[in-house]
């Protein structure tokens, strides 16, 4: 029958003591410890050694004899150092650091075999040629076995009781000191080094944690187990810190940062909050704090509007305003589970007046009565098929929904008395080459004939268009599908290797678009300051990395994920513009919206030619609507 611990501890109980104050001592002490016992360690490594090949021991009668085997340790010590053995943490020791010991014991042994020739010539006797590498042998149990049984005894599943897991923080700065202050404290992580770009630094400790050079990355991977580093450096640049993302993430290993400083100057975030990195933040975009004046004018108090509401813009244009203190808001929504989703989250703000309204934006009668049933202030007009190969795919579909459905709640609006309209443009109705891009840019036409439809009866009602590019993780975009493919084990697929695009945040696109609506004078072309263009294989390239993985390519044939490319789909452009005339564009009182000028459509009335592409979709003539909607809009800029 097998036995029991004794009085029925448990073997994490009997040893919970031992590891609360080993845990508790100075890494200083720690160190003092393990060189201790490796002194003593050898000294009987090299004791059994001779007393295997004796055949029993004898203790040394004579000072030479004492010395050679006290020098044993003595000149092992220092090479133990020089291979880092006192800087890792038994804790986290991995496999691989029996390599490391192995080198070491042999470097140790050669150079004392070298002090045992030097004796022998000296004529202080000789050293039975077995010996050494006897003492070899029992050195590597010794140093080796301690370690890795003290990790099984006091750590058995290879980390603290807490769970606690090998870090390295990037920044030996003032917020890396407190950083590493309080994941000590938290438990959770185990600061195993630092990482820092001045030289002066490396090979100290902070915190009591050692220094190092970024490129010894590869080193701590290796011997500590890391798969996380922090970033904490507050005040980094977004430039900088897309180059140390792409330098660590090379690793593949997970990349996290601390709260950016104006976050942590407002109160936002702590310093010691550790986060995801967005992938926002390595698109090169800058942030700047938005304008509470803006928002309370268009928003404080009044009864909104926003046209497909359960939509990736829609829903986060909804949530923005209740932020605003308005009076009422109407979620027009035409898929029921959308707008029970939306609804159903908004519906625990207290003191906010929700109407979940279904209806589809095509039904000009159904807009106007609700807008006149809710005394409707602003529409935010967010509703429209915007995915490109599915309304290449099915035009007629695209333009009825894009172009009639904004000239139904333009005119809805008009005639309801609506003061503030905003259309939801993008960057492909600059010159369109598919039908999604030319149905937008017709929405744009639309919403600036009425404008000046409002603008000629006097009535003080103003319309407007905002144009931006792509949103991250809007519904339908690149973003989502990168994650499931990522997700699935990859492969990620890319249309075009030079294919780029213009991205921001959805929650930015929001704030945005609610301030450029304040800042219309009527009958406005609004273009969102979108930065840079990216590469949508940088952006493939920069969520694998997130997801803490390697790329799989001609250098790194043993990476995670490997990105394959499979052509353009129909209607696509390789590039976006956000202008037809970048020079002709003004500034606004916003740093992050121009005022773009708009067509002049007196020539050819767009809302004539509306007639004309009516008819030909009442008969389902396909060549013809395409025909008319590249027509109409080829010299409008």
């Amino acid at each position: 029958m097998r036995m029991g611990p004794p009085n029925g501890l448990s073997v994490p109980k009997l040893v919970e003591p031992i590891q609360n104050m080993v845990g508790s001592l100075p890494r200083f002490w720690k160190r003092v410890l393990l060189v201790g016992y490796d002194l003593c360690a050898l000294a009987a490594a090299l004791c059994a050694a001779y007393a295997l090949r004796y055949g029993g021991w004898l203790p040394p009668t004579r000072l030479d004899q004492f010395m050679l085997i006290a020098s044993a340790p003595v000149i092992a010590i220092p090479i133990f150092i020089r291979a880092g053995l006192y800087r890792a943490i038994i804790r986290f020791l991995p496999v691989q650091a029996l390599w490391t010991i192995l080198q070491a014991m042999s470097i140790a042994v050669v150079c004392w075999v070298v002090v045992v020739f030097l004796s022998e010539m000296a004529g202080s006797g000789t050293v039975p040629r077995s010996v050494p590498f006897l003492y070899w042998a029992f050195g590597i149990v010794f140093i080796a076995g301690s370690r890795f049984i003290a990790k099984a005894l006091l750590w058995p599943s290879g980390n603290s009781a807490s769970g606690s897991r090998p870090v390295a923080i990037y920044g030996a700065g003032e917020a890396g000191a407190q950083l590493a202050h309080t994941l000590r404290m938290q438990g959770q992580r185990m600061v195993v080094g630092f990482l820092d770009d001045k030289p002066q630094l490396h090979g100290r400790d902070v915190a009591g944690v050692r220094v190092f050079s970024p490129s010894h990355l590869p080193t701590l991977v290796e011997r500590y187990g890391v798969t996380e580093v922090i970033l904490s450096i507050p005040s980094l640049t977004t430039h900088r810190r897309q180059e140390i993302f792409a330098a660590v993430g090379g690793h593949g290993i997970k990349v996290r940062t601390v709260p950016h400083l104006f976050d942590i100057a407002t109160g936002k975030y702590s310093i010691s909050e550790v986060r995801e990195i967005d992938i926002d933040e390595l698109l090169g975009r800058s942030s700047i704090p938005s304008d509470p004046e803006l928002f309370g004018q268009i928003i404080a108090g009044r009864s909104i509007m926003v046209t497909g509401a359960g939509g990736s813009i829609g829903s986060e244009l909804c949530r923005l305003v209740t932020k605003w203190a308005p009076q009422r808001l109407v979620l027009f929504e035409s898929n029921e589970f959308a707008l029970y989703q939306i609804e159903r989250e908004l519906s625990t703000i207290k003191d906010l007046a929700i109407v979940p309204l279904l209806g589809s934006v095509t039904d000009q009668k159904r807009l106007a009565a609700a807008m006149l049933e809710h005394g409707t202030d602003v529409v935010f007009h967010a509703a429209a098929y915007k995915h490109v190969p599915l309304v290449e795919a099915n035009p007629l579909e695209g333009i009825y929904n894009n172009v009639f459905g904004t000239r139904a709640i333009a005119r809805a609006a008009l005639e309801a008395g609506v003061m503030h309209f905003v259309l939801i443009s993008t960057d492909k109705a600059v010159r369109p080459t598919n039908v999604m891009g030319a149905t937008k840019r017709w929405a744009e036409l639309i919403v600036n004939a009425v404008a000046r439809e409002a603008a000629a009866s006097g009535s003080g009602q103003k319309f407007c268009a905002v144009r931006f590019g792509n949103v991250l993780g809007s519904n339908g975009s690149v973003v989502p599908l990168f994650k499931e493919q990522i997700a699935a084990g990859g492969p990620l697929t890319l249309t075009d290797t030079a294919m780029t695009r213009y991205f921001m945040s959805i929650h930015e696109a929001a704030e945005l678009i609610a301030q450029a609506g304040a800042l219309s004078e009527g009958g406005d072309l609004f273009v969102l300051d979108m930065g840079e263009p990216v590469l949508i294989r940088t952006l493939a390239e920069n969520m694998i990395r997130l997801a803490g993985l390697s790329v799989r390519g001609p250098g790194v044939p043993h990476g995670e994920i490997e990105i394959v490319v499979v052509g353009k789909r129909p209607g696509e452009k390789l590039y976006e513009e956000l202008f037809y005339d970048e020079t002709s564009t003004v500034t606004t009182s916003h740093l992050k919206i121009r005022r773009a000028p708009t067509a002049d459509t007196g020539g050819q009335n767009i809302l004539t030619m509306l007639d004309a592409l009516e008819g030909v979709l009442e008969q389902r003539d396909e060549p013809q609507a395409r025909r008319i909607l590249f027509s109409v809009i080829a010299d409008r800029s």
